[in-house]
C-alpha cells in the first residue's frame, strides 16, 4: 500500500498493484485496473517514487523475468 493525500488534506492508502495509470491534469489522477479514479495532492513523480519503493519492499522486481533479463546458462 502507498499513502497519498486527497486534495482536501485527508490521507488515504492505495494498493499500488492495482494502479494502471498516473496522469497530471494538472491534478494527479490515478486510475486503477477496475476503472476507479483517485485524485492526489502529490505530484506524478512523487507517486511514481512511492510505487517504486513499494515494489522494492515487496520484492516485486526481484524476479529476473519481470525485469526483462534473459536466462543465464
Amino acid at each position: 500500500m502507498i499513502n497519498l493525500t486527497r486534495l482536501n488534506g485527508k490521507e488515504f492508502s492505495l494498493n499500488a498493484l492495482y494502479i494502471e495509470t498516473v496522469e497530471s491534469f494538472p491534478d494527479t489522477t490515478i486510475t486503477l485496473t477496475n476503472g476507479h479514479k483517485y485524485v492526489a495532492l502529490e505530484s506524478r513523480d512523487e507517486v511514481y517514487s512511492k510505487i517504486s519503493q513499494f515494489y522494492k519492499e515487496v520484492h516485486i522486481l526481484s524476479n529476473p523475468h519481470i525485469r526483462g533479463e534473459q536466462d543465464e546458462e
